[in-house]
Parts: C-alpha cells; structure tokens; sequence
C-alpha cells in the first residue's frame, strides 16, 4: 500500500476510535502521578487551577466558536461511518484555521495536562497529541481534496492547518447559533470540570494517603458541582425538549 492510502488508512482508523484518547491519557496523567510520589507533587495553588481551567475553557470556547457559525452540510460534519460534506467550508473560523475543533481540543487537554505539573508529560502529550490527530487531519483533506479538487486547493494555500493566521477573516454566512452549541458541547464541558477534579483526588490521595473530606479542595468541588447542574439542565432540555434545537443546524458528530 502506498503510502499516502497508509496515511489517510489509519487517520481514518483513528478517529473512529478518538473517544478513547481521554482514557489513554487519564492513564498517563494517573501513572505520572503515582510515579512523581506525594514530595513531588505541587500542592494545590488557586492561579495555577484557574490558569489551567481557562486554557481548557479557552479550547471550549474555539469550539463553541466553531460550532456556532457552522452551517448545515459543511464541511467539518464528520462521522463514525466516514466523512461527510456537501460544501466545503471556507468562512467564519475556517478562514482562519482548516481545523479549528482540533486546535480546540488541544488547549482543552493541555490545561487538563499541565494540572498534572509535570512539564515532561505535557511535551510529549503535545507531541503525541499532533502525531495522532496529523493523521486525522490527513484522512479528512485527502477526502476534501478529492471532493471539492481546486476549491478545496485555493483554500488550503491560503489557510493553515492548525495555527490561525490572524489575517483575512470572512465572515460567515449564519448567525452564531448558542443553542446548537449547548446541544452539543455540555458533554465536553462537563468532562473538562469531570477531569480536573479527578486528577485532584488522585493529587490529594497519593500527598496525604488517605481518602476523606479534604480529599478535594474546595475549588474543585464548587467548580464540578456548578458544572454538574449545567449538564443536568442541559441534558434534561435535549432529551425531554425541543428548546435547544436550531434551524438549518442538524446535530450529528464532528471532528471532535
């Protein structure tokens, strides 16, 4: 096999298994912790917890930023099956950034990293975090390129892949949609919150050896209950309502 067919083989392999990437690095963020033992770790500091949780929201807000002003049957709407686009789309945030929903996620697992406060695990989770999803925006731009041919060419020139070019922004066709937003990130909003204060306890746990009350620090406990009611509500007005529904944004699953 050639290997341009290896590449766009295995990118597409890989974003069908995506959703187990969090687990992997739960598993690595949990073995560094264990290794570093209780007089390694940093111990709880309030600007360090908010820097990192706004690098995370930070990536949530590129992908609500994305997510709002994306049209029905752009490009962008992929899904576990393949890739699926009937126009390719070159405005709003994708004049900026062929990919900004990964660019997304990479700040939304680097603030979670960084809490570890281990600077080695974070550069090679960046580095492991750019050879996975390289694969995947490969498979995606080979499936564009083939599609849309020049279009997708004269776009792709102009436009980089991961780091914006602050430079010639189009606006995009629709109105930012925040109920399409909320529809479909209260998962990953809640998962960030569900993160931090995991990676807390476990902090706590192998600092102190023990499991009590103090086990997660106040910050954390008030941040993931405040974010537990906004999934609940959230979620209870996706199941049981129509409220969050948004015309001309069909729900399906994204580069994610």
């Amino acid at each position: 096999m050639a290997l341009i067919e290896e590449m766009n083989k295995s990118g597409n392999w890989l974003f069908r298994w995506r959703s187990f990437l969090p687990l992997v690095l739960y598993l690595m963020a949990s073995a560094v912790i264990l290794a570093e033992a209780d007089h390694h770790l940093p111990h709880f500091d309030l600007w360090w917890s908010c820097a990192c949780l706004g690098i995370s929201l930070f990536g949530q807000w590129i992908r609500a930023m994305t997510i709002g002003y994306t049209p029905r049957g752009t490009s962008g709407r992929n899904t576990r099956e393949g890739q699926v686009a009937e126009v390719l789309n070159t405005k709003g945030i994708y004049s900026l950034v062929r990919h900004p929903l990964y660019l997304g996620n990479f700040f939304m697992w680097m603030g979670i990293v960084l809490y570890v406060g281990n600077w080695w695990f974070s550069a090679v989770v960046a580095l492991l975090f750019w050879v996975y999803y390289e694969r995947i925006m490969f498979a995606e731009e080979y499936f564009l390129r083939n599609k849309f041919g020049q279009a997708y060419l004269n776009w792709s020139s102009a436009v980089p892949a991961f780091w914006p070019r602050f430079a010639g922004y189009t606006r995009a066709e629709v109105t930012f949609s925040l109920r399409n937003v909320l529809k479909r990130e209260y998962n990953g909003f809640f998962a960030v919150f569900v993160s931090f204060a995991g990676l807390d306890v476990l902090k706590n746990y192998v600092r102190n050896g023990y499991l009590d009350d103090t086990v997660l620090d106040p910050f954390w406990r008030w941040a993931l209950a405040l974010s537990l009611v906004i999934f609940i509500v959230l979620r209870i007005l996706k199941k049981k309502t129509g409220l969050l529904n948004a015309a001309g944004r069909e729900y399906t699953s994204t580069g994610a």
